[in-house]
C-alpha cells in the first residue's frame, strides 16, 4: 500500500496545472455507449476511477482505446452486446451506476449492480430508479442487481421531479431519455458544470435538449446519436484545492500561477468566500494567479448544491480556516456525515470540534506532523494540505482514496516546491 510523506514548512511556489475533471469524464464515457461509432475524448485524467470505469464499459463488449500519457480515450460501442455491469467492478465506484441509463437508453435493457463507493454517508440510488420508472422502464431487484427493461425495447419518455436535486440522477436520466421514443422533462435538474458539459456532449452527438444549465431540462428523444470528438472540462475541485493550497502555503507577494482551470465552474459562493480571506485572486485568460496574504481572515461557510459552496471543498476549507487568526465554522448541508477527517486533523493539533452538522474551528494554532489515515477522497487531500504547513513529517496513509480523484498530486506539488514523496508501506507491519 502507498502513503504520502509530507515534510512541512516548504513554501508553495511557481505553478500548478489542473487536470481534466473526473466527475465529468465518467458521464462523457457513459454517453459514448449511446452511439454505434467511435467517440474520441480528450483531457481525460489518469485516475483509478477512470481505469475502473473503462473496465466496466469493456464488459459490455465496447472497445476502449485509452492512452493515459496523452489523456485521450476512444470508445467504440458498435460492438456492444452485453447489457450488464457486474458487482465486482461497480462496487468500487458509485459512478458506475451511470451504466443503468446508458444501457437502458441504448439497448432497452440493463442489469446493473447496486454500487459501493466512499466510506462516508448514505448516497441512495432511489432517485435514479424513480427516474427510469418515470421514463417507462420496469424495474426489478435481483440479488443486488437492478434489472431494468423498456417495454417494446425502447423507453417512452416521461416527467420526473428530483427531490433533492442530484447530479448523478440528472445524468443517468438524461442518458436514458436521449434515445427514448418521446419527450422527457427533468424538474429540479442539477445545474453543476459537470452536468452542463455532459449535456453539451449529448447535443454535439445530436441529442435534442432544452434548458441546459437550468432547473428544468427538456429532452426530446431521437432515433440515433452520432459519434463525436469532445474535450473534457477541467476539474473544478482540483482548481479550488490548488487555490487553497496557494493561500495557506504560498509566500506573500509571490504569486502562484494555476494553469488550465476555470474559476467560473467553482460558483460565486466559493469565490466570494475565498476573496474575503484576504487572499489575492486574479483571473486571466490562460491562468489564475493566487497570492497568499500576510494574514488570513476567517470566513465561515455553508455547503450547498451548485452554485453554492461545494461540499467537495469543505474539508480543504477547514484547513484554510485553521490557518486563520480567529474562529470560524463550516456548516455541511449536503452530506451530513462528511467529517471523518476531523479526528485525524485533531491529532495534528487542529482545534476543531464537530457539533451536529457543523465544525467549529479555532484558528491560529500550529500543526504537528504525525501519521494520519485517509477515509475518503476529499478528506485525503485535506490531510496533505495540513501536512504542507505542519511542523515535521506527516504520513498520509491509504492514499488509494486520493488516487481516485487527484492525478499525480505529489508530482505536481513537488514541482511547486513542496517536500512530498510517495512511499510503499506494510500497513500490518509491527511498529519498531
Amino acid at each position: 500500500m502507498d502513503k504520502l510523506v509530507v515534510r512541512g514548512g516548504k513554501p508553495l511556489t511557481g505553478s500548478l496545472t489542473v487536470s481534466g475533471s473526473k466527475n465529468t469524464a465518467l458521464p462523457l464515457m457513459s454517453a459514448a455507449l449511446l452511439t454505434d461509432g467511435p467517440v474520441a475524448l480528450s483531457n481525460i485524467p489518469d485516475l483509478k476511477d477512470i481505469h475502473t470505469f473503462r473496465r466496466v464499459i469493456e464488459v459490455t463488449g465496447t472497445t476502449v482505446d485509452h492512452s493515459p500519457a496523452t489523456h485521450s480515450m476512444t470508445l467504440d460501442a458498435s460492438t456492444l452486446e452485453r447489457a450488464e455491469a457486474p458487482y465486482e467492478l461497480v462496487k468500487r465506484m458509485r459512478a458506475s451506476f451511470y451504466m443503468l441509463g446508458a444501457l437502458l437508453g441504448r439497448m432497452g435493457r440493463a442489469r446493473v449492480s447496486l454500487p459501493g463507493g466512499c466510506a462516508w454517508g448514505p448516497r441512495p440510488v432511489d432517485l435514479h430508479i424513480q427516474g427510469m420508472k418515470a421514463l417507462g422502464a420496469t424495474i426489478d431487484l435481483d440479488q443486488g442487481y437492478v434489472v431494468a427493461e423498456a417495454p417494446g425495447g425502447r423507453l417512452a419518455g416521461g416527467r420526473v421531479t428530483l427531490e433533492p436535486s442530484s447530479v448523478g440522477a440528472t445524468i443517468n436520466i438524461a442518458l436514458a431519455a436521449s434515445l427514448a421514443s418521446g419527450s422527457s422533462v427533468i424538474e429540479n435538474a442539477a445545474i453543476e458544470p459537470d452536468v452542463v458539459h455532459f449535456c453539451e456532449m449529448l447535443e454535439a452527438m445530436g441529442a435534442r435538449l432544452n434548458g441546459i444549465g437550468t432547473r428544468t431540462l427538456e429532452i426530446e428523444g431521437v432515433d440515433r446519436l452520432n459519434p463525436v470528438s469532445f474535450k473534457n472540462c477541467p476539474d473544478r475541485i482540483e482548481m479550488g484545492t490548488f487555490m487553497i493550497a496557494a493561500a495557506i502555503a504560498g509566500v506573500p507577494d509571490q504569486p502562484v500561477h494555476i494553469l488550465g482551470g476555470r474559476t467560473d465552474h467553482l460558483g460565486d459562493a466559493f469565490i466570494e468566500a475565498f476573496e474575503r480571506t484576504g487572499t489575492g485572486l486574479t483571473v486571466e485568460e490562460d491562468r489564475v494567479i493566487v497570492t497568499a496574504p500576510e494574514e488570513l481572515r476567517p470566513v465561515s461557510i455553508k455547503t450547498e448544491i451548485y452554485p453554492g459552496f461545494p461540499t467537495d471543498l469543505q474539508a480543504q476549507w477547514t484547513i484554510l480556516m485553521a490557518r486563520c487568526s480567529g474562529n470560524s465554522k463550516v456548516h455541511e448541508t449536503v452530506y451530513p456525515d462528511r467529517f471523518k477527517h476531523i479526528p485525524e486533523l485533531q491529532r495534528m493539533g487542529v482545534n476543531a470540534i464537530i457539533v451536529g452538522d457543523e465544525v467549529m474551528i479555532e484558528g491560529g494554532k500550529s500543526f504537528q506532523g504525525t501519521n494520519v489515515m485517509s477515509t475518503d477522497l476529499r478528506a485525503s487531500v485535506s490531510l496533505v494540505l495540513a501536512g504542507m504547513v505542519a511542523e515535521g513529517e506527516t504520513h498520509v496513509l491509504r492514499v488509494y482514496h486520493l488516487d481516485r480523484g487527484y492525478e499525480r498530486l505529489e508530482e505536481k506539488l513537488s514541482n511547486a516546491g513542496i517536500d512530498i514523496e510517495r512511499v510503499s508501506y506494510d500497513e500490518w507491519a509491527d511498529p519498531n
